[in-house]
């Protein structure tokens, strides 16, 4: 019997690695190409994965990086509008996760003398060194304030007025603008000087906050205290609400 024998299965040749390594420098330049393109001064790209919803960034390292990426917001945004606003505060900051990071910012910026509330979102990839300004507005009747801005800690969270801090940034432009104001109604030529406050407190409301304010004032030689409530509006404005002169 004559044996039968199959016929052989040719296996293609390997490819070279030239092709190979070929094949491997155009896959990477083509990811690298569509990672990365895009000019960071348009305010709008290809849509982003939303992986996570907001979050305070208030307490993490980003206080200072923060503060960085608000700044560039604002030169992004002078670039882009051809526009001169200057840089003066965070208000609030919340970070998105996204495929990397969005950062949603209410910033104030001086605009010819005055200050203005916007609201800004940067997308940011630090491993590849990447940040681009995706929106930036005014920030219209977007409520300012949170308990969180003043450092107010409400129990229960119930309205009314809570204890913040004498120094803190609002406080102290409150006083000032009270101080300001005492200084026009006054007859004296002698300058009111805001030497202390002595007690704050807060209450904060959608359109606006109020503060009840304890100050102790210096003109001259003389010290005397004054009690006033200062009203801070969404724009920014302050208004001397109420004013006595406290003795004690």
């Amino acid at each position: 019997m004559r044996a039968t024998t199959s016929p052989s299965i040719r296996t293609p040749p390997p490819p070279s690695s030239s092709s190979l390594y070929s094949f491997v420098f155009l896959l990477f330049v083509f990811l690298t190409l569509r990672s990365s393109s895009g000019d960071c001064s348009d305010y709008h790209h290809a849509p982003m994965a939303t992986l996570g919803g907001l979050r305070d960034s208030q307490g993490s390292q980003n206080s200072l990086d923060t503060e960085a990426l608000a700044r560039f917001a604002v030169d992004e945004h002078n670039k882009k509008q051809n526009s001169l606003l200057e840089f003066a505060r965070v208000v609030r900051a919340h970070e998105q996760v996204v495929a990397g990071t969005l950062l949603h910012l209410t910033l104030e910026a001086i605009e010819a003398g005055e200050k203005k509330i916007y609201e800004a979102k940067v997308w940011v990839k630090p491993w590849m060194n990447f940040k681009e300004l995706q929106e930036f507005k005014p920030a219209g009747d977007a409520s300012l304030f949170s308990s969180a801005d003043l450092g107010v800690k409400k129990e229960g969270h119930k309205p009314g007025w809570q204890s913040v801090p004498g120094d803190d940034p609002q406080v102290q432009d409150a006083a000032n603008h009270a101080i300001k104001t005492i200084q026009q109604r006054s007859n004296s030529l002698v300058p009111y000087e805001l030497h202390e406050v002595a007690d704050a407190k807060a209450e904060v409301n959608d359109d606006f906050a109020k503060f009840n304010l304890l100050l102790k004032v210096k003109r001259g030689e003389k010290e005397e205290k004054f009690k006033v409530e200062v009203h801070k509006n969404n724009q920014g404005g302050f208004h001397l609400n109420q004013m006595e002169q406290h003795h004690s």
